[in-house]
């Protein structure tokens, strides 16, 4: 299966928020804003208080909080008087979700009042971080009530949170269109004493929030930014229609069932109606049959029904394109895709693609050698004609079960790899890794009734060596009715400090000086008073099991559930030492082409025997991992691993196609419509060029590729990061994967700097590479080249 990436929304304008997958937020640590800052610091009553407890103490306890189901209870300070939700004094209830936006909203309007009436030399230095408050309000209700409305079992939270995100939207759109803030913020950046008087930091948020307004189309005149509106709310609806409205053009074949040996019976047989089995051709049962079915005309027939969109679908891609072509026209750039790669690493499309033809001249041949591969499985099952498209799929999964019984029979060992993994000890490995690199640790909290959202929910605080508490993370990590399945990780509230001032601002705005509650602590590193990143951690792993003696079984994760717990680690790691100044820059709100980098690379740390063995022992005999069952997995997973990326560099080659199409012109008969039939040919020119096999003619697979709205000419960005994330273990880690002085390196040239360095200066930084430091074209095809450097394993 092909790895996608899970699409990171970004608001633009002043509230650049980072919702879904990598939402804000925080806390749980002390009511810590009843009085003054000095005062709130002082009331942290999180692991410093438990000082008593050792290290060793704290590990064997985050491994029992996991492993063991009666052991959380225990640890529940039940107690304790309830709290509201991730401990924000307002939401002990649904109802406080209203209390909340609205007290945000007060506060939202009193600070857009003193800057839009900046005018003074003091109030145009505090300019942007005024706007980064603002910023930083709107986004606590948003991405808190984003988070709610996507996890919270309880309806009525969840009405509440959509209620509130409502009203908080509404007035993020209209503060994004409001003329006297942009005005503002141009005011402070024509002053050159102003802008000499920032740190690089502000200078940095201060660029990323006039590019923010503008591509909001702010500076137009008065009909354009109607059309753009217009195009704009156009495209809201166009892009949901398209990803939720996917359809083949023929939804079902039906077949005898004597042609479909090889399936599964029990599949067939739930299948069948009155002597025929009916197929859906997009699902789990075509995909099931296109690996099984012995018969390759019913792969085929399979294959190009389950490639082939409907009529409805094209039509809705092309409107979606033409309408952001025409959007781009109007802001005054050649394509939607220069719109959207202005403010990436990459830049521009022109870099894009130098990439991708890099990566995808350099990895076809290891495509070509795969394929070769299934020809020669082929030949031996007595078919000599040509592999097909369709026989992709039904090969590869004979070639895999076959090494999969070579490599149980080479192990001898009845157990598979899960037994080594229960998940308390991949917990406590990552916490003893991040120790190890980095000087923080996770530490198991107890929490009042009211602070999580389900009783499956673990709290860790995150200590540091050095700086004490740095953030919270609240794991819900166990399967559960009605619950979604995706991994996700949401930062509720990300970093910022917290100036003193801010209090009297409120005072005098008759606000109070009350917050809502969640975490802050003082930085004994610069004396500075933040507010902690708490992150939200979503799985949807299976709970712990009977086996056949008294003990019961933990909850055991397989080999890809481990990397999936350490992808989605790398950007709570990212939110947690992405500890900046300002909320726009703090953590995972950086480039879309740099977000996934440390993400990917915990992904490697995952396949380290060096990492496995601080932690993956077996759940009953406490025996380590054997190296050779971890060698036969790799080899496994890395068996088709060129064809895989080949078929993910042909849909971002797509995507960014698509995406550098002009405006189209007035005459309905002119070369650049935009047309179903034009999204079809672009598809199968592409195909032609990059696939290892021919493609098939009169499909429109184009229609099923949802990703195309969320990602918009940025879908080369996991490829890309893909390619960083191997040249930055291979350089940094792979000699040592668990040195504290690669740790650092990294930490210090990448993780701490959040969204507010440039990212290819992280990248030479980290990397010791000075051409990397200005980007450019070039470097875009150097990463490419990267992107095939083989290791052992064909990993890449």
């Amino acid at each position: 299966m092909l790895r996608l990436l899970l699409r990171r929304p970004q608001c633009k304008g002043i509230t650049r928020c980072v919702a879904s997958t990598s939402s804000q937020a925080i806390r749980g640590l002390a009511s810590t804003f009843d009085s003054t800052p000095a005062q709130a610091a002082k009331k942290y009553d999180g692991p410093a208080s438990h000082g008593h407890r050792s290290v060793d103490h704290d590990d064997k306890l985050l491994r029992d909080i996991f492993d063991a189901p009666q052991t959380w209870p225990l640890a529940t300070a039940t107690h304790i008087a309830p709290a509201g939700l991730f401990q924000n004094k307002h939401l002990t209830s649904p109802a406080g979700f209203q209390q909340y936006a609205q007290r945000t909203l007060g506060k939202a309007q009193a600070l857009v009042a003193r800057i839009a009436a900046a005018h003074e030399p003091e109030q145009l230095r505090r300019m942007v971080k005024d706007l980064d408050r603002l910023s930083d309000l709107l986004c606590r209700v948003i991405d808190m009530s984003d988070f709610v409305r996507a996890t919270h079992p309880d309806r009525e939270f969840v009405a509440a949170a959509n209620a509130a995100y409502g009203v908080m939207y509404e007035y993020m759109n209209v503060l994004n269109t409001t003329t006297e803030l942009y005005d503002a913020l141009r005011r402070a950046l024509a002053s050159a004493e102003t802008v000499a008087s920032w740190s690089a930091e502000e200078a940095a948020v201060a660029g990323i929030l006039l590019r923010d307004f503008e591509k909001c189309g702010i500076n137009l005149p008065g009909e354009a930014r109607r059309k753009f509106v217009r195009l704009s709310s156009e495209i809201a609806e166009l892009g949901p229609a398209f990803v939720n409205g996917m359809a083949p053009r023929q939804p079902y074949l039906t077949f005898r069932s004597s042609q479909l040996a090889g399936m599964d019976p029990m599949v067939v047989r739930q299948l069948a109606r009155g002597g025929r089995v009916t197929i859906p051709t997009v699902g789990m049962a075509a995909a099931h049959a296109l690996r099984t079915a012995e018969d390759p005309e019913i792969r085929r027939e399979l294959y190009v029904a389950g490639h082939t969109a409907s009529d409805r679908q094209l039509d809705l891609l092309a409107q979606l394109l033409s309408k952001r072509a025409e959007l781009a026209g109007v802001v005054g750039h050649a394509s939607y895709a220069a719109v959207a790669l202005s403010d990436k690493m990459a830049r521009t499309p022109e870099a894009v693609q130098t990439f991708l033809r890099s990566l995808g001249t350099a990895n076809k041949p290891y495509a070509l050698a795969e394929l070769d591969t299934l020809t020669s499985l082929k030949q031996s099952h007595g078919r000599t004609d040509p592999l097909q498209i369709w026989d992709r799929e039904f090969y590869a999964s004979k070639h895999l079960q076959a090494l999969r019984t070579a490599s149980a029979h080479r192990a001898r060992a009845p157990d598979s790899l899960s037994a080594y993994f229960s998940l308390g000890t991949v917990m406590q490995g990552l916490s003893r890794l991040f120790t190890r690199l980095y000087g923080v640790r996770f530490v198991p909290r107890s929490t009042p009734p009211g602070e999580t959202w389900h009783p499956d929910v673990r709290r860790l605080d995150v200590v540091c060596e050095t700086d004490g508490p740095i953030a919270v993370v609240y794991c819900d990590l166990f399967e559960r009715p009605g619950k979604n399945p995706n991994p996700a990780h949401f930062t509720v509230r990300c970093s910022r400090v917290i100036a003193d001032d801010e209090y009297l601002h409120d005072s005098a705005d008759g606000l109070g000086r009350g917050d809502d509650g969640m975490a802050s602590a003082r930085s004994p590193s610069d004396g500075e008073l933040y507010q902690l990143p708490t992150i939200a951690l979503i799985c949807d792993f299976t709970r712990s099991s009977p086996n056949s003696t008294s003990k019961p079984r933990p909850p055991l994760l397989s080999f890809r559930e481990v990397q999936t717990l350490f992808h989605e680690m790398g950007h709570a790691l990212h939110s947690m030492l992405g500890r900046t100044k300002l909320h726009n820059v703090a953590g995972t709100r950086c480039a879309t082409d740099f977000a996934e980098l440390p993400s990917v690379l915990m992904e490697h740390f995952a396949r380290s025997p060096e990492v496995l063995s601080l932690f993956a022992r077996h759940y009953e005999s406490d025996a380590p991992l054997p190296q050779g069952l971890l060698a036969a997995r790799l080899e496994q997973e890395s068996i088709w691993d060129a064809t895989e990326t080949q078929a993910q560099i042909i849909l971002a080659m797509l995507d960014q196609e698509y995406h550098t199409l002009p405006p189209p012109s007035s005459s309905s008969s002119s070369a650049n419509q935009i047309s179903p039939d034009k999204t079809t040919q672009i598809f199968r020119r592409i195909e032609g060029e990059w696939d290892t096999l021919p493609p098939v003619q009169g499909t429109s697979w184009q229609g099923f590729f949802g990703h195309l709205f969320g990602y918009g000419a940025t879908y080369y960005s996991y490829l890309f990061d893909r390619a960083i994330a191997a040249r930055v273990w291979k350089v940094v880690f792979e000699r040592d994967p668990v040195d504290g002085e690669a740790g650092a390196r990294y930490r210090s040239e990448v993780l701490r700097w959040g969204g507010g360095r440039e990212g290819w200066e992280c990248v030479a930084g980290v990397l010791g590479d000075e051409r990397l430091r200005s980007g450019g074209v070039e470097a875009m095809g150097e990463v490419g080249r990267w992107g095939c450097e083989r290791k052992v394993g064909g990993e890449l």
